[in-house]
């Protein structure tokens, strides 16, 4: 222990508490002063920098979490979709069958959209056939029945209602 003391004279009969210790910094008569005002900005400054840093994050990971759930949604409602329109039995339009998949999970119907092709063989076997698009009659459907050995490409596209996800599978049916 280290006091500092004046010379080798002795202590007076007036008792100012004990020596200071060594290292300690000296004391102020009136007790302690407090934070100046440079101090306490300075905090204030540094405590609101640290909010609005956790308060950007917070909103980051919120936004992140409804996108992920809302693609979870979609792409539910997109497999759901696909494996009704591929139980389905051969027509020449499945779009019943998608909207009745996003009405599933309380979706309006417009969130999806259905758009068919139908295979045209090429004229001899070494040639390299097409996928159509268009009239059901110039394509392969004949009033709401297609015809026989008949191949389709459905494909299926839903929109969450929020607009941020869109997701789309195709299915291919075929009795060949």
């Amino acid at each position: 222990m280290c006091h500092r003391a004046r010379g080798r004279a002795a202590r007076s009969s007036i008792d100012h508490g004990p020596p200071p210790q060594c290292g300690a910094p000296p004391r102020n008569s009136c007790g302690d002063s407090g934070f100046s005002l440079v101090e306490t900005i300075i905090s204030i400054a540094l405590a609101g920098i640290v909010v609005v840093g956790t308060l950007s994050a917070v909103t980051t990971a919120l936004t992140a979490s409804s996108t992920s759930r809302s693609a979870a949604n979609v792409e539910t409602s997109l497999v759901n979709a696909a494996d009704r329109v591929n139980r389905a039995p051969k027509r020449c339009d499945y779009s019943i069958y998608a909207q009745a998949a996003v009405q599933t999970q309380g979706w309006d119907p417009s969130t999806v959209s259905v758009s068919q092709q139908y295979y045209l063989p090429g004229v001899d076997p070494t040639a390299a056939g097409t996928w159509l698009t268009g009239p059901a009659a110039s394509t392969g459907c004949a009033g709401s029945t297609p015809t026989e050995l008949l191949v389709q490409r459905v494909a299926i596209s839903i929109t969450s209602p929020n607009g941020q996800v869109t997701r789309t599978i195709e299915v291919v049916k075929s009795d060949v």
